[in-house]
């Protein structure tokens, strides 16, 4: 061995681990089995914690015939102040679990220059409801669902317009699995309100995201 020479050696019976460098032995500590036992105890606590936190909010699937994942919008989707026909875009949803007793809707936009800017907010919509045709905001909705104001002030479904020059925006749509039947909340409820409400519900979320600029 040479003057930097490390060995590592460790003695497995007793849980002793022994540094020996340039010919002096040391001693860095010594762990019994039983120490190790109670060391793995809180780990595995918080394991199972973190599986029961992952089962609660499984992921759904939630996608749309009209653009991919990370696709562009479509233009009819959009704002007539941006060329479209504000129609809302079709949905389909699958996998949500046992127990699932309405979803909510919801789709925003985290540009840094909208600022979550609220597009879409839909709740009390049916367990056994698992698609929204186009156009359906305002018009064809599932008995029992309740669209809510948007930012631009209205019920229902406000497409993207975003600010021109601002490069493109991503319009994120989650569908939220709740354990209740309904939740009473009022027209002009605002972002953060429907999340509290929804927040000790949730059972399971899937997202959609799709861009548009101009």
């Amino acid at each position: 061995m040479g003057a930097h020479s490390v060995m590592v050696s460790t003695q497995v019976p007793r849980g002793i681990f022994v540094l020996e460098s340039q010919g002096k032995r040391l001693i860095l500590k010594q762990i019994r089995m039983k120490k190790i036992h109670l060391l793995l105890v809180p780990i595995s606590f918080f394991l199972v914690v973190a599986m029961v936190i992952a089962a609660k909010e499984a992921r759904m699937k939630l996608t749309s015939p009209a653009f991919e994942d990370g696709g562009r919008i479509p233009l009819k989707y959009v704002m007539p102040a941006a060329g479209g026909k504000n129609l809302s875009p079709p949905l389909s949803w699958s996998g949500e679990p046992k127990g699932t007793k309405s979803f909510a809707l919801l789709c925003v936009d985290p540009h840094p220059v909208a600022r979550n800017w609220v597009h879409w907010m839909v709740i009390n919509i049916p367990a056994e409801v698992h698609h929204l045709e186009e156009g359906a905001s305002r018009r064809a909705m599932p008995p029992g669902a309740k669209e809510l104001k948007n930012s631009f002030g209205f019920v229902g479904y406000g497409g993207p317009q975003p600010p021109p020059g601002t490069g493109d925006h991503p319009y994120v749509f989650t569908i939220f699995a709740l354990d209740v039947e309904k939740l009473d909340l009022p027209e002009d409820t605002k972002l953060e309100t429907f999340q509290r409400a929804i927040s000790p519900h949730v059972l399971a979320k899937g997202r959609l995201t799709g861009y548009f600029g101009r």
